[in-house]
């Protein structure tokens, strides 16, 4: 069974992203339009890429809340020949996932251990608190964390803040994940704080979300192994980081210089001495002109 590679669809920008399946729907048909091949694949089904009977084919994952279906469309528009193989993976898995060459990069979420991979920063998320929609914060357009400090906040197993303890107070266990933290907080249990694209992905209409501050942020990142860049990887990086299709990374081009023709010499004699004035040509030698 296929995971769903949800790609969402809103392009405004890194901190309006939103999850859901008219944006998987829209990725596919737009790498349909521009005659490439993308497939969803599995973990379990990935393999390391060596060999020289390897397609070409880029294998790109993704944790959840991660929108790559900007990057998918130019992908497919630059090298329709080339499929892009989408992997979702879970934020525990990403890092092991890239490193052990079971797919070519990954988007994952900071901070990691970088032994052994190249990381680039492509932008922080916005953390915000979810709360039932009859909540108190609900009537705030933003709030801190000592605005929280009486509640119980949810402190999921796959949390991806960089924190040791969630402000609040702490609830007797901790959820496995987020997404089981969203159901407990839709039966009042308590609040929890995460990445917006993660409050998108489990959006229910029972709930609601608000900007906190006090709190640490999620930044996504591009990781890949750092023993070789290929050049599929490079064409990647590129298209991530805003180069258009004819930029080089690295790579000064130098126009030579055309060179500058010297005109010809005229094969014409030159007359010797001056010129006569203006309005004495043609007049005869010693003499004078008729009037």
């Amino acid at each position: 069974m296929y995971r769903r590679a949800c790609l969402g669809c809103c392009e405004s920008g890194f901190h309006n992203l939103q999850c859901c399946e008219s944006g998987f729907r829209n990725a596919a048909a737009s790498s349909d339009r521009a005659g490439s091949r993308w497939r969803r694949i599995t973990p379990g089904s990935l393999a390391p890429m060596t060999g020289p009977d390897t397609p070409a084919s880029f294998k790109l994952a993704y944790v959840p809340g991660v929108t790559p279906s900007k990057w998918v469309r130019i992908w497919a528009e630059r090298s329709p020949d080339v499929p892009l193989d989408l992997v979702q993976t879970t934020a525990a898995d990403a890092r092991a996932l890239v490193r052990d060459r079971e797919v070519d990069a990954v988007l994952l979420r900071l901070p990691i251990d970088r032994e052994g991979l190249h990381a680039i920063p492509l932008y922080t998320e916005t953390t915000v608190v979810v709360v039932p929609k009859d909540h108190l914060v609900a009537a705030a357009d933003e709030v801190s964390v000592d605005d929280i400090a009486d509640d119980v906040v949810l402190h999921p197993l796959d949390d991806t803040l960089d924190w040791d303890t969630p402000p609040g107070k702490p609830a007797l266990e901790r959820p496995a994940t987020t997404a089981d933290a969203i159901e407990l907080v839709a039966a009042g249990v308590g609040l929890l704080v995460v990445p917006q694209s993660l409050a998108r992905l489990h959006h229910r209409r029972d709930l609601t979300y608000r900007p906190i501050s006090g709190t640490p942020e999620s930044g996504v990142a591009l990781s890949w192994p750092d023993e070789e860049t290929s050049d599929l990887m490079e064409q990647f990086i590129g298209i991530v980081r805003g180069r258009t299709v004819n930029s080089t990374r690295g790579r000064q081009q130098v126009q030579e210089k055309p060179e500058k023709k010297t005109p010809a010499k005229s094969n014409r004699p030159q007359a010797g001495g001056r010129k006569p004035p203006p309005g004495r040509r043609g007049a005869p030698k010693g003499g004078k002109r008729r009037r």
